[in-house]
């Protein structure tokens, strides 16, 4: 499959269409707009182990192009113009795809922004070429703390925080469920090595608490040897070998291992189906939207009835539906002007539906008050209907809310 083309689709049924062909640039109905299309860019793996991740983020932001075009498209001064999202695949880790996906959006596509990007070694490439472009960059779940420095100004993240703040809200979570040990599996790579730095400087905080941390390779499969090398723990935290959290969980069970599973910010149907009944009431992760709100109930009804196959609104496609509503904000005030939208989105505090926090940024990019919250994977159907599509049987309960965190600083 061509990782990038133009396609042009019109209203909700083409889109759905458009989304489930693999397609890379699509727009909904127009309304009454006119004028020229403005062009978003969503760069987001669409194939290999991070697709999971990525066809929902696409999938969230076509649901806010469609509805900012169904109502006009982006006004400001003078009429409405229809947005375009453009979608280039970063093939998950590959960072040759996702540099040249990035400068086929800004360059050849002339997008306005890019967003959608999930791992780590992608941010960490496509940071500065944003930076020095001056293009504004938004990450998804691209958390190493090396990502951001001092001197970023283009790039922004919105789900998932840097690494060092992920530590933090984990360390709360044993603190408040009073756990004395716990076994941590990371991955060796970008993510999983930044995010065991910071753990164990965040550890420092909770001397009573032992913490035993295993690092495997990106490929493994087989989790034994590592879980074994636990002991006795009362909590297991494994993040960043996709989809491997639910391997963790489903091979700590065959072992006897009783502890939760702490996950690594996935998708819940994908840990649901990966482990069938092992997960329920066992497996938690945590996430930057707030499912029992109104807000993100309603959002994920609208989700559900345009994207059925996706059978539950994620929070990568909670922040890929974000991502276009603040950049069609900034363009509604400023202009569709790269360095003014950036502008724009630091000055300004952004209240989206269904996220569990306002949000806003430091001067570098992370966010300020992020609060992800715990839920823990509940079987059976969820306390209002809609949520869920007829063939899952799932939700999620929360378990634990973060304090705010601390906006993590980078060293330079």
């Amino acid at each position: 499959m061509n990782r990038f083309r133009l396609i042009t689709a019109v209203g909700a049924v083409a889109l759905l269409i458009a989304a489930l062909s693999g397609s890379s640039a699509y727009g909904g109905a127009s309304g009454t707009a006119q004028g020229s299309p403005i062009k978003i860019g969503v760069l987001t793996p669409l194939t290999a182990n991070f697709a999971p991740w990525g066809l929902q983020v696409r999938a969230g932001a076509a649901l806010a192009v469609n509805e900012i075009n169904r109502s006009g498209g982006v006004k400001g001064r003078g009429q409405g113009r229809r947005l375009n999202l453009v979608v280039a695949d970063d093939q998950s880790v590959n960072t040759t795809a996702a540099v040249d996906g990035f400068r086929r959006l800004t360059q050849q596509e002339n997008v306005v922004s890019v967003g959608g990007i999930i791992g780590s070694s992608i941010g960490l490439a496509t940071t500065r070429l944003a930076e020095e472009g001056k293009i504004p960059l938004f990450l998804v779940k691209s958390g190493n703390n090396e990502i951001l420095t001092q001197s970023s100004r283009y790039t922004f993240r919105t789900c998932l925080p840097a690494a060092a703040m992920v530590a933090q809200s984990v360390v709360q979570l044993a603190v408040r469920r009073e756990i004395r040990s716990v076994g941590v599996m990371i991955a060796d790579y970008a993510w999983g090595q930044s995010f065991k730095s910071s753990l164990e400087d965040a550890a420092k905080s909770a001397p009573n608490i032992r913490f035993n941390v295993q690092v495997a390779p990106v490929p493994t499969q087989n989790f034994t040897p590592y879980l074994r090398a636990f002991g006795d723990v009362s909590l297991i935290v494994a993040t960043g070998h996709p989809p491997g959290a639910p391997l963790v969980l489903a091979q700590a069970g065959q072992l006897g291992l009783k502890a939760p599973v702490v996950g690594a910010d996935g998708p819940w149907s994908l840990t649901a189906k990966s482990t069938t009944t092992s997960a329920f009431g066992r497996y938690s992760d945590f996430k930057c939207m707030a499912t029992a709100t109104k807000q993100y109930k309603a959002l994920a009804k609208r989700y559900l009835r345009t994207f059925p196959q996706n059978e539950f609104m994620e929070d990568d496609a909670l922040a890929g539906y974000a991502y276009v509503k603040i950049v069609a904000e900034a363009i509604s005030k400023v202009g569709p002007n790269r360095q003014r939208i950036a502008a724009y989105v630091h000055a300004n505090t952004f209240n989206i539906p269904g996220y569990a926090w306002p949000l806003r940024w430091t001067a570098w990019g992370e966010m300020i008050g992020a609060r992800p919250q715990y839920a823990i994977l509940t079987k059976g159907a969820p306390p209002e209907s809609g949520l869920n599509t007829a063939s899952t049987t799932f939700w999620p309960r929360v378990i634990f809310k973060s304090p705010a965190l601390t906006p993590y600083r980078p060293q330079s």
